[in-house]
């Protein structure tokens, strides 16, 4: 039998196969506030633990550490962190300093198999997924190359999952981590620092409500089921109004909207028809709508609007009580921005479909 890693392993897993040589169940908290707060990297030096404790651990678990391959940092701060897996495999973090607030765009897929036109991760294939562990760690080790001294909550401010892969066709290695985010013993991320982006797996967001009811980000991107095809392929299985009814599903409030994410195309979908439909779709949703011109790049046939057609765009939906930002890219100069994450020995490959496999 494989051991398993213990940074993705639940507490209880932990509590579960610890009792198989009668250890009470505060030893499993007592194993990840080691593994999380002190940050230990050998089974040995837990030294919360007896010795017949830590033994037995070790004959099922281990401590995993994903290898930093490359760093690199952009003229604006944003930093990307390039990790190799144990397989060889590697994906890209990136780390994005706002103000007073250091947020945190973890992957959870090694590529992605939504097949987004706009983005080069989809470009570049899927090759599997990320376990918790794989998942977790990346905060792990950004906090301790960022802070060495301080605890991971107390160094990085969000995390985001809208790296690599979509999180929700990694349902269950992805609600694992969030709950090992948030664990009271561990590194203490609450709900409203947590936020997950997704496509539009419509089914897996009322599940994921349900289940740990963290912030979400939906990829909207287009006012119609013909365009948002084009752009999104997983509209032609999930459209427009299974979506929204999902959403309308999600435990959001007025004081914790759901964020709908749509990326400017010049002369595609940034009209103020455009932005009129947009108005009628999220009017009873609990929202904020979140623009982001197009990342422009030169394998991508996509263009960005100019100034006044996104100020434009965005008086509208003001003008309209819809509440509204525009993000401003970071990271572009080292293809940190939004949609352009891709690991660097895929780069450069690209596929002409995805097939997406039927939901088990």
């Amino acid at each position: 039998m494989s051991k398993l890693n213990l940074k993705g392993m639940t507490r209880a897993q932990l509590v579960d196969k610890l009792a198989g040589i009668g250890k009470e169940r505060y030893r499993a908290d007592q194993v990840i506030r080691w593994l999380y707060l002190q940050r230990v990297r050998e089974i040995d030096r837990m030294s919360n633990l007896s010795r017949a404790c830590r033994e037995h651990l070790k004959t099922f678990a281990f401590i995993g550490q994903l290898e930093l391959v490359k760093e690199e940092l952009s003229q604006d701060g944003t930093r990307k962190f390039l990790f190799r897996l144990e397989d060889g495999h590697t994906i890209e973090t990136v780390l994005i300093a706002d103000k007073n607030r250091l947020t945190l765009c973890i992957s959870t897929q090694v590529g992605c198999r939504m097949g987004c036109r706009f983005c080069l991760t989809g470009r570049s294939g899927f090759e599997r997924q990320l376990s918790a562990a794989e998942i977790v760690d990346q905060v792990i080790q950004v906090a301790e190359i960022i802070d060495p001294e301080s605890l991971a909550r107390g160094t990085i401010s969000n995390i985001v999952m809208m790296g690599m892969g979509e999180p929700l066709d990694n349902f269950a290695e992805v609600i694992k981590a969030l709950e090992i985010f948030m664990y009271d013993d561990g590194m203490q991320f609450s709900r409203r620092r947590l936020t997950l982006s997704t496509c539009g797996l419509a089914p897996r967001i009322v599940e994921l409500g349900e289940l740990v009811n963290v912030s979400l980000a939906v990829s909207l991107n287009a006012v119609d089921d013909t365009r948002r095809s084009q752009l999104m392929p997983i509209n032609r299985r999930y459209n427009l109004a299974q979506l929204l009814a999902a959403c309308r599903r999600y435990p959001a409030t007025n004081q914790r909207r759901i964020t709908f994410e749509y990326i400017l195309f010049a002369g595609l979908n940034d009209s103020l028809e455009d932005a009129a439909r947009l108005v009628e779709l999220v009017g009873d949703l609990p929202v904020k709508v979140n623009l982001i011109p197009f990342n422009e790049h030169p394998e991508l046939p996509f263009k960005r609007p100019d100034h006044q057609q996104i100020v434009d765009f965005v008086n509208f939906l003001q003008d309209h009580k819809v509440s509204v930002m525009t993000r401003r890219s970071k990271g572009a100069d080292i293809s940190a921005a939004c949609g352009q994450l891709r690991a660097a020995e895929t780069a450069g490959e690209t596929i002409s479909e995805i097939e997406l496999e039927p939901e088990t």
